[in-house]
């Protein structure tokens, strides 16, 4: 009895102590109302050095901005003169912006294109154009929206996106979500601009993380989610039991061999 009372003691203790924690799942938490409404803080994506860009440019005439476009399947020219490969499809004419922020354009060619927004850039081309083409419709779409998901999420991984309106909720549901070991109030985002790699941690139990300015992401961002104390917990059991397991099987593998040997020189002697 007094063995039986001891187990159950050391029960509740284990409850106790596993349910002192308890982690917040939940995103957001700290909204209760039935309904309302968020400010969120949203910048412009702008095109950097090495982007790829689809430009596409049509008219009530193809034949008019059919030069505009880029020959499928040729090679292109970067703005400093280096041959590159045209990635290229159908309907599609891809250009990779060179180190200086350049790209060279059928007819037009040289435009310094860092800096600008895809919208902006489509403007301008369109400025250019109309002056010999009437109604030119320019599309410009940045293609290598990538983001980096890593930490605590059920797939980690290099993640490209169709458009330029990528929130942190967004990359996580790409990545298919936290996993339960995922600090929601600790996700980590990692930025490089002009040259300095900056970070802001966003606490996803809080509403006010939509009006960060990292809410939104930007082209080669990185999310990264911390895990939680249990699964850190977790990771070092798992290494110490490996090694313990290591230490052991080579123990009983060597009192093997000795046995072993020990059998040989009695068997001998006899």
């Amino acid at each position: 009895m007094k063995a039986i009372g001891k187990l159950l003691m050391a029960c509740v203790a284990v409850v106790a102590l596993t349910g002192c924690k308890s982690s917040n799942l939940a995103y957001f938490s700290d909204i209760t109302a039935t309904e309302g409404s968020l400010p969120i803080i949203k910048s412009d994506i702008k095109i950097e050095p090495n982007d790829e860009l689809l430009i596409n440019v049509s008219s009530e005439v193809p034949e008019a901005t059919s030069i505009y476009n880029l020959p499928y399947n040729n090679p292109a020219t970067r703005a400093g003169g280096d041959m590159i490969v045209n990635h290229t499809t159908t309907q599609k004419q891809t250009y990779i912006v060179d180190k200086k922020g350049d790209i060279m354009f059928p007819i037009l060619g040289k435009i310094h294109v860092v800096g600008m927004t895809t919208a902006q850039l489509a403007e301008e081309l369109t400025r250019r154009i109309a002056k010999d083409v009437e109604a030119p419709y320019v599309r410009v779409e940045l293609m290598n929206f990538n983001v980096n998901v890593m930490g605590e999420v059920q797939t980690p991984g290099r993640y490209n996106f169709e458009t330029e309106r990528v929130s942190v909720l967004d990359a996580l549901a790409k990545a298919g979500d936290m996993s339960v070991f995922g600090k929601r109030h600790n996700v980590t985002v990692w930025r490089e601009e002009d040259g300095v790699v900056t970070y802001h941690k966003l606490n996803l139990n809080d509403s006010k993380a939509y009006s960060s300015p990292y809410f939104y992401l930007k082209q080669n961002d990185v999310l990264y989610v911390e895990p939680s104390e249990s699964r850190a917990g977790q990771a070092d059991y798992n290494q110490n039991n490996s090694y313990k397991v290591s230490v052991i099987s080579a123990i009983v593998s060597g009192v093997s061999v000795i046995t072993s040997l020990v059998i040989a020189l009695v068997i001998n002697k006899k």
